[in-house]
């Protein structure tokens, strides 16, 4: 049975029966723009196109997602494990964009959201979680949060003068090519690193958390993936050098953010080149991550276990260490209607994620394509593959009862890559709204031979304001 909210129906109902006046063109397969600001910007989403500086903007948006998956083969499960019986769940999120210019340069965003649903499984069981749009905490009722609210200062250093449009999270006006940008405030890391114009947006493309971002990519959040924190941006000629100091939360996977951020912290690093091939754009990023924070080391939990006959527990050996991580994130542009990407990532694997998911090593790559083709060039299909694979110390942890963020089957006999692949098609059923159809399969979830494979089929609609 799928959970619904008779709250949430009314409120997804009233937003999609609004009419069309005024809500945003919906497009396929954003262009690369390399000089854009992306926090809280959508990747699928064409925005609202101005011909005037704007001073204050406010926009919606209102995504719905239900999942479900028959039973499949498992001979055991745990805690963390997705449920071998067949389930379906649903999410529904509303958010509210309101932007102010203070002065010249600055933007002023506030995000309130109201949010309900479940992930399968309460968003356990699988490292590659299936929807991007289920966050670590699940409630039946409707409930409201500001998920966003920063301060984005734009300084000019000269350079071609280009057009922004505005859209969500950025107010029509111009910039310089040559700038620096500084962004402040409680936001989403991964609204700034490690975007991908193909692959990003849970909203409109894939739904898949490792194809969206990279899996080992343990960027620092609370349960619904926000932070407070700071970035600064240098955009010249060809390349883009990023840097942000953000809070991590108070325990690995925990709600709360630790607002001390000299004790427990996460600074990232991205370098960014963009180029041409065969006169076609395209990016290359590198990312590099460093968490400070008190977490464990998985086999100083899994000696304790050994020795105590009781199983795993990594909140039994936290102290203070660093981790790292990198990942290299590739999109190109082949023709018009297009586009393919490519992500590769590893982070320390002796140590317990500490607000992503448990991913240690990932690849993932795929394609999107716009319907220009079959006469529906507002329509896009995407098709991608990821293979995720968790550090032989973590694997050892699991096989001692060991729980990750999400998944830990109380065992783990027979270890193996967990392999995924998803493929969707995104409708632009009416000019604000977007019905999407997606299908991934899971060999291995949680890196467990002894358990699925399992097929997941998703419905997502989209609309905007």
């Amino acid at each position: 049975m799928i959970r619904t909210n008779r709250p949430a129906a009314a409120i997804a109902l009233l937003v999609l029966c609004s009419p069309a006046t005024g809500w945003a063109q919906i497009a396929g397969p954003t262009p690369i723009e390399g000089n854009s600001p992306s926090v809280g910007r959508p990747t699928g989403v064409a925005p609202q196109v101005e011909s005037a500086v704007e001073d204050w903007a406010v926009h919606g948006q209102t995504t719905f997602v239900t999942q479900y998956h028959p039973r499949f083969r498992s001979a055991f499960r745990g805690p963390n494990s997705l449920s071998p019986k067949n389930q379906a769940r649903e999410t529904f999120d509303l958010t509210l964009y309101g932007g102010l210019r203070p002065w010249q340069g600055a933007e002023i965003w506030v995000n309130p959201e109201i949010d309900q649903g479940f992930g399968l499984s309460n968003t356990f069981g699988v490292a590659g979680y299936p929807s991007g749009e289920a966050f670590k905490l699940g409630k039946s009722n409707p409930y409201a949060r500001l998920q966003r609210v920063f301060l984005r200062q734009t300084i000019d250093l000269g350079g071609q003068t280009e057009r922004l449009a505005g859209g969500l999270n950025q107010l029509a006006g111009s910039q310089s090519a040559d700038r620096l940008v500084v962004t402040i405030g409680k936001f989403a890391i991964t609204d700034v690193f490690d975007t991908n114009s193909y692959a990003h947006d849970p909203r409109n493309d894939f739904l898949n958390w490792s194809i969206i971002d990279a899996g080992s990519f343990d960027y620092a959040g609370d349960a619904w993936g926000y932070s407070y924190g700071a970035v600064v941006e240098w955009y010249r000629d060809w390349w883009t050098i990023r840097s942000g100091l953000f809070n991590l939360p108070k325990v690995p996977g925990g709600t709360g953010l630790d607002t001390r951020f000299l004790d427990q912290y996460q600074f990232d690093q991205e370098f960014e080149a963009r180029h041409e091939l065969f006169g076609r754009p395209g990016k290359l990023k590198l990312l590099a991550f460093l968490s400070h924070g008190r977490m464990g080391r998985y086999d100083e939990a899994t000696a304790l276990a050994a020795a105590t006959g009781t199983p795993a527990d990594s909140a039994a050996v936290r102290k203070p260490h660093d981790r790292a991580g990198f990942v290299l994130n590739l999109e190109q542009r082949v023709t018009d209607d297009l586009g393919v990407f490519a992500r590769t990532g590893v982070s320390q694997g002796q140590y317990e994620t500490f607000a992503f998911t448990d991913i240690h090593k990932t690849v993932s790559l795929g394609l999107s394509l716009a319907g220009a083709r079959w006469g529906r060039p507002q329509d896009t299909a995407g098709l991608a593959f990821a293979v995720n694979d968790a550090s032989n110390a973590a694997k050892r942890f699991f096989a001692a009862g060991g729980l990750g963020i999400l998944i830990g089957d109380g065992m783990l006999v027979r270890s193996g890559p967990e392999k995924i692949v998803e493929a969707y098609y995104s409708f632009a059923a009416f000019r604000f709204a977007r019905l999407s159809l997606d299908y991934q399969f899971v060999a291995n979830p949680a890196y467990n031979r002894d358990r699925g494979p399992v097929s997941i089929l998703g419905l997502r609609v989209h609309a905007e304001l």
